[in-house]
């Protein structure tokens, strides 16, 4: 009886410990944003002297020609990018998935480059491409006017097929063999099969494919600002409202713009979540992939286009990189590689390691207990159903909008933490903050399948629920925990449309530093900070899969040693 009485204090003590900890965690992320979110949507509705002014800023907004047509054009760029990007990342992932060309490792792959290299870099591709004296400008007698409206739907195109192409690729993976065995032998010709099956087997994806690419092109600022020109879009005109002119009103007024599309794609992403679950039957059998030159043909061409004009931009950052005076004079230099002082040289490059390590580090720890917490902790169900929507909330939070309202909220000299404004403790938060959802869901969904008997025979035995946590749940939970630093490290390297608030002159970081250096009539020096970028992500990228490799061969070892 007394060991039963110990046993439900220690329970108890264990539980009111537990709960401390959730609300200590539940309390760091609501301060750090929806707080600075709350500060942004106030200053909309605010005039000079902080005074309110209700919908005026907004009347203003509208009522200048030259800003609402900012919102048309990235209506337009948005609507073309998005159907650009969704048809071809929907024919590359079916090449990938349903035809029998080779070198499919090689063209997926492949097509995530855009991933490891800023946005501004891949308009800073585009020029050196196809500028007045592009590479292939000058070698076909092109005349294409990049600045612009093309160019930025260009730009924009690059930027979002390696997501359209990945959810696609995950979608087409999961196919009932059945129906397509059942058309075969009713003779159904293969576009009716594309028409009547493929397509609505994968319907949530194409809605939630046209909602992340709209969102994704709506919000981007690198592109536009390289390639923009006169056409201006929301995300320069923040830009241009907050650092060009100091109007912080204005510059929320459009922040709270950016944030509509963002949210009608959350909300279209948890519905189609809710309807997409379980849909394919234990009764279903693989797809057989059959013989057809022809179709093989066509994707060998088609993916191998793809490749090819990835691979030509990440040419042209070489060639601006290593080119003495390019065009003019090509002789080889490393001379492009001492980056100038004023956008913080080097420093700008160690600056951005730093940044995106300590993000990957703090990230990871900071979700995998907040998501430990969310899943495996019992008795808070209030709490963890606000946790949990705010693990999610910053997939509908635009960069630039994070950014602005760091701005609003740290900035303050009424806010006891104003002293991290400036420093990297902000650049590292805004990152952990933006990115904080997609390793959020990852973990969660690890931790969901490990066995919750593991905490409770850890409880039974009396053993500390932080021995159970560091002694099972993390060593099980590897794999995902690599890859959520992963993703933090990358995203941390190539982000510019929050940082670009952020940093100080004492501080700069590379993705910015290339913004400023093509901005100043530096490219080659931009596409050299590119390069370095671009190698460090491939490098962790592939660090990244060696390790998960190498977890997954020991496991199946210990499994055989176990088994025998």
């Amino acid at each position: 009886m007394d060991m039963l009485s110990r046993l439900k204090r220690k329970l108890a003590g264990m539980s009111i410990s537990q709960g401390i900890t959730l609300l200590i965690f539940v309390t760091v992320l609501t301060v750090t944003m929806v707080l600075p979110l709350i500060q942004m949507l106030r200053m909309a509705f605010l005039g000079e002297g902080g005074v309110f002014v209700g919908l005026e800023n907004y009347r203003r907004y509208f009522g200048n020609p030259l800003l609402a047509r900012s919102i048309r054009n990235t209506i337009d760029i948005s609507f073309w990018t998005t159907i650009i990007s969704t048809t071809l990342g929907f024919f590359y992932a079916y090449g990938l998935t349903r035809s029998n060309i080779k070198f499919k490792t090689f063209f997926r792959y492949t097509a995530l480059i855009p991933i490891f290299i800023p946005t501004v870099v891949h308009a800073l591709g585009l020029i050196y491409l196809f500028g007045r004296q592009g590479i292939l400008t000058r070698a076909f007698n092109l005349d294409i006017e990049i600045y612009g409206r093309l160019g930025i739907i260009m730009a924009e195109v690059i930027f979002t097929f390696p997501q359209a192409f990945l959810m696609f690729l995950v979608a087409l993976k999961f196919t009932d063999g059945r129906l397509y065995e059942a058309a075969d032998a009713m003779g159904i010709p293969a576009w009716k099969k594309m028409f009547f099956i493929t397509l609505p087997e994968i319907k949530y994806t194409v809605v939630n494919v046209l909602f992340v690419c709209f969102t994704l092109a709506f919000t981007d600022f690198g592109a536009p600002k390289v390639l923009g020109g006169q056409f201006n879009v929301l995300a320069t005109d923040i830009y241009q409202q907050v650092v060009g002119q100091f109007n912080m009103n204005m510059g929320a007024v459009v922040g709270t713009l950016l944030l509509v599309p963002a949210f009608a794609s959350f909300i279209a992403d948890r519905v189609i979540s809710s309807k997409n679950a379980g849909t394919l039957s234990a009764k279903a059998t693989t797809l057989v992939i059959k013989k057809s030159y022809a179709r093989d043909g066509f994707f060998y061409v088609f993916c191998t286009a793809i490749t090819a004009s990835l691979l030509l931009l990440v040419g042209a950052l070489f060639v601006g990189a290593f080119a003495y005076f390019y065009p003019f004079n090509m002789a080889f230099t490393l001379r492009h590689f001492d980056f100038p002082q004023a956008q913080g040289g080097i420093n700008a490059f160690y600056n951005s390691l730093l940044m995106a390590g300590l993000t990957a580090v703090l990230g990871t720890i900071f979700v995998f207990v907040y998501a430990y917490l969310m899943e495996k902790v019992n008795g808070f169900g209030g709490i963890q159903r606000y946790g949990k929507l705010l693990g999610i909330l910053p997939l509908a939070v635009p960069g630039m909008v994070i950014g602005l309202s760091f701005i609003f909220f740290f900035n303050s000299q009424a806010n006891p933490l104003h002293f991290i404004f400036g420093t990297i403790i902000i650049l590292v938060l805004a990152n952990v903050i933006s990115f904080f959802s997609v390793p959020f869901l990852t973990i969660s969904a690890c931790l969901k399948k490990l066995d919750k008997e593991y905490e409770s025979v850890g409880d039974s035995m009396s053993i500390p629920r932080w021995k159970t946590f560091l002694r099972v749940s993390v060593p099980l939970s590897l794999p995902a925990i690599l890859e959520s630093s992963m993703y933090f490290f990358v995203n941390a390297m190539v982000t510019v449309s929050a940082m670009v608030f952020l940093v100080s002159p004492r501080f700069n970081i590379a993705a910015v530093a290339i913004t400023q250096m093509e901005e100043n009539g530096r490219p080659s020096q931009a596409a050299a900070m590119a390069l370095l970028i671009f190698g460090i992500n491939i490098s962790v990228r592939i660090l990244y899969e060696v390790s998960v490799k190498l977890i997954q061969f020991k496991l199946r070892k210990r499994e055989t040693t176990n088994g025998n």
